[in-house]
């Protein structure tokens, strides 16, 4: 028979038992950060992102842009109704945004062959430092230039939105904290 324990002995062994199996919890997600992703075609991509750089979607690549006050051409046509484009204008958004994405989808998948390109070389374990170098040069240069591309499209899609435009834009897209970031760059007033 189990003695019988005071109410705040009993209180406080039940936040001791609930801290301990938190903590323990807490540090198995801290020790195994990675758990399941080592079953990836490429480890450093999961297939969400594989398939987003192959469809050429942003990826969070053009993030400085967008939340300094340079909306993307995507998100611009996503939201013509709302702005109130133009024709005029939403077809040279729609041209700014099919070049941005025919670019993106090119260096995408070519971004992808090049984590490939890593992943084997480093799972077959006959990877030497002087090919690491390259195979990390040559993923990171395309990543510039993907990144570089969808910048790129933010910056071309800016100057031909009115002022009004831009923020209600920022406010459509929930960025709209009255500080007023970035909505001075081009367009019309």
């Amino acid at each position: 028979m189990l003695p019988i324990i005071p109410h705040k002995a009993s209180a406080i062994l039940g936040i001791c038992l609930c801290f301990s199996h938190f903590s323990s919890a807490q540090s198995a997600s801290l020790l195994q950060p990675y758990a399941g992703e080592e079953t990836r075609q490429i480890k450093s991509l999961s297939e969400k992102d594989i398939e987003d750089l192959r469809a050429g979607r942003g990826w969070g690549l053009a993030k400085p842009a967008e939340l300094n006050g340079y909306p993307g051409p995507a998100h611009v046509l996503e939201a013509a109704e709302e702005l109130q484009l133009s024709s005029e204008t939403k077809a040279r958004i729609q041209g700014i945004f099919d070049e941005m994405n025919a670019e993106a989808r090119r260096l995408g998948a070519l971004y992808v062959d090049a984590e490939q390109q890593l992943e084997t070389a480093l799972s077959d374990g006959t990877v030497e430092a002087a090919k690491l170098e390259i195979l990390l040069a040559d993923a990171e240069s395309l990543r510039t230039d993907l990144r570089r591309a969808h910048l790129q499209a933010h910056l071309e899609t800016a100057p031909l939105l009115t002022r009004h435009q831009k923020k209600l834009y920022s406010k459509l897209r929930g960025y709209d904290s009255g500080g007023g970031h970035g909505l001075g760059h081009g367009g019309a007033h």
